[in-house]
């Protein structure tokens, strides 16, 4: 029998990988609530040792690319609107720093952006992310690597310069 618990506790982590794959809060919050529903009606399915993060998680991206495969066959949303990322005016200084970093996170290339959350935000292990994302743990490094890198990069770009007194 599923443990609603359990589920309740998760609920926060898959908002914001939902986040993360749909870059939309609405259809995020859509997706963690189908990915919910499946998981009680597939936990009886959920073969032993599995942690259950990971479970959710890669039932949540499973979910998310089949939505994006039937969207892109019915061509019913333009590519504009799947990758803007939402809009929140910024009150203060550090929002706006907060919304420079989640730009530029969301502005990665989806393999990176899935790697670098699931390690750095979610504490996955480099393995419980290789196994959510069905991809070697080799490949887990790379894009966890390619992605800081990227973000280094682009930090370095925007940062105040400052001119030596001489």
């Amino acid at each position: 029998m599923p443990t609603h618990h359990a589920l309740a506790q998760e609920a926060d982590a898959m908002k914001r990988y939902a986040i993360t794959l749909t870059r939309d809060v609405h259809t995020a919050d859509d997706l963690v609530q189908d990915c919910m529903e499946r998981a009680l009606r597939k936990w009886t399915l959920r073969r032993a040792g599995v942690p259950l993060r990971a479970w959710l998680f890669t039932m949540m991206r499973n979910l998310h690319v089949d939505g994006w495969r039937q969207a892109k066959r019915r061509q019913t949303e333009s590519l504009e609107t799947m990758t803007s990322p939402p809009a929140i005016p910024p009150t203060q200084e550090n929002h706006v720093e907060l919304n420079r970093l989640l730009a530029r996170v969301m502005s990665l290339p989806e393999d990176q952006r899935a790697a670098l959350i699931l390690v750095s935000v979610e504490g996955f292990t480099y393995r419980e992310a290789a196994q959510t994302l069905g991809v070697p743990e080799g490949t887990i490094l790379s894009r966890v690597s390619r992605a800081r890198a990227a973000l280094r990069e682009a930090t370095a770009e925007t940062a105040p310069r400052l001119r030596s007194v001489t």
